[in-house]
């Protein structure tokens, strides 16, 4: 059974279980839903041939879901987004708050709100410019290295290095000059 590879025989938890057994998988390469789902197992297996249930699927969402996916559909994003900082608010989260404080105001249809909610969150883009928020992000952390950084540093590194030869080589060529020293007077002795 943990030979095959057709989910018409048994379920995946009884072919990991079967590789386990025969020694095929070891226990520390053991997925880690395995604990889980042997601890925990489900009323009904998930087996192919069960029935699906007949319940139909609820549409999840929310107000701001329509503007944002009209935001995304319209202007192409090529922001990075960290998801360690919890800090700095996406271009997406910032244009649905600057509309739904448009939309409490009242004073115009949901065209205007969009377009004005646009240009504002061009604007603020504007202000705020990728140095001061590297100068930020260095405040906050300087040990933090980001990699236009680290490209500086290793360039102007290597700048140093081959200046330092150069140097090196004006010296060696000078001094093997002074010991060739040609005495002209000796030269012209006879």
């Amino acid at each position: 059974m943990a030979q095959s590879r057709l989910e018409k025989i048994g379920t995946i938890f009884t072919r990991v279980q079967g590789l386990l057994r025969g020694g095929a998988m070891k226990a520390e390469d053991k997925p880690i839903w395995y604990d889980v789902y042997a601890a925990f197992p489900p009323k009904l297996e998930p087996r192919f041939d069960r029935p699906a249930s007949n319940e139909p699927v609820r549409n999840i969402f929310y107000a701001e879901d329509v503007v944002r996916a009209k935001l995304h559909k319209q202007n192409k994003s090529h922001e990075t987004i960290s998801l360690f900082d919890h800090k700095r608010r996406t271009q997406s989260q910032e244009f649905v708050q600057i509309y739904d404080q448009l939309k409490s105001q009242g004073a115009l249809d949901e065209q205007r709100i969009y377009e004005t909610a646009l240009d504002l969150l061009a604007e603020q883009r504007q202000k705020s410019q990728p140095e001061a928020v590297e100068e930020q992000l260095q405040l906050e952390d300087p040990n933090r290295s980001t990699l236009l950084s680290d490209f500086q540093e290793a360039d102007h590194q290597k700048r140093q290095q081959q200046q330092e030869q150069q140097q090196k080589s004006q010296q060696s060529k000078s001094s093997k000059v002074k010991q060739q020293g040609v005495n002209i007077s000796s030269l012209f002795k006879d």
